[in-house]
C-alpha cells in the first residue's frame, strides 16, 4: 500500500511542519540515548539520522525512502528490508530506534519481536509511537477514520495500541512520557526474553559490522 508515508518530498514537507512544534526535540531525545551499536528501523527519509553521534544501521522496506535518507545521511550503513523480518543474528544491537514505524508495520507483534531478538541482553528500545486513546471521542475518531488514514497515509493506523504491544512482547518500559496520544518511551528487553526461544522469519542475516 503507497501513500503520502512513500513519497519522499511530500512527507518530508508535512513533517516539517509537525517538527516546528516539539517532534525537533524528541528526534534529538531519540538519538542522544541511544548508545553502542544503534539500529534504527524504519528509517523513511533519514530525519532522524543527523541527530546521531555515531552513524547507526538504519533499515526500511521502501527503497526510495532509503535513497533519500542516503542523501541526507550519507555516513549511515543502509538496509532495505521490513521490521517483522529484521535480516540480523540474535544479539547483534545495543539500541534500537523507532520513530512513528510501529503503526505502520504490517505486524506489530512480530516487529517488536524481531526487536526484542536482535537487542543484546539489557539492550534498549527508544520509541517515538502514537496510541489509541483509552476513551472517549478521540477514541472513537481514531476508530472510524482508521481505514481513510490507513489508505492516505499509505500504511499508518492511528488507532493501535503500541505502548501496550511494546510491553507485552518482550520490553518493559523503564522510562515514559505522553502527550495526548503521543508516546515518548525507553523499554529495556526483558531479562527472561531468550531470543532463541522466538520463533523468526528466516531472512538472510548481516552482521553489523
Amino acid at each position: 500500500m503507497r501513500g503520502i508515508e512513500h513519497v519522499p518530498w511530500l512527507y518530508d514537507a508535512l513533517m516539517s511542519v509537525v517538527e516546528r512544534a516539539r517532534f525537533r526535540r524528541w528526534r534529538a531525545w531519540l538519538a542522544d540515548g541511544a548508545a553502542g551499536r544503534v539500529l534504527e528501523i524504519g528509517c523513511g527519509t533519514g530525519r532522524n539520522l543527523p541527530f546521531y553521534a555515531s552513524p547507526p544501521v538504519a533499515i526500511d522496506p521502501d527503497f526510495a525512502l532509503v535513497r533519500a535518507a542516503r542523501r541526507r545521511a550519507p555516513q549511515a550503513r543502509y538496509v532495505v528490508g521490513a521490521a517483522e523480518a529484521l535480516p540480523f543474528a540474535p544479539s547483534t544491537f545495543d539500541t534500537v530506534v523507532s520513530s512513528l514505524v510501529l503503526c505502520s508495520v504490517g505486524d506489530p507483534k512480530q516487529s517488536v519481536q524481531e526487536i526484542a531478538c536482535v537487542l543484546r541482553k539489557n539492550g534498549s528500545l527508544r520509541a517515538i509511537e502514537h496510541v489509541r486513546a483509552t476513551s472517549g471521542v478521540v477514541a472513537l475518531l481514531q476508530d472510524a477514520g482508521q481505514p481513510f488514514w490507513t489508505w492516505f497515509t499509505g500504511g499508518c493506523h492511528p488507532n493501535r495500541n503500541t505502548e501496550r504491544t511494546i510491553a507485552e512482547n518482550g520490553f518493559e518500559i523503564i522510562e515514559r512520557r505522553a502527550d495526548g496520544v503521543m508516546r515518548r518511551l525507553h523499554a529495556r528487553r526483558s531479562a527472561g526474553v531468550s531470543p532463541a526461544a522466538i520463533q523468526r522469519p528466516a531472512p538472510d542475516r548481516l552482521s553489523a559490522e
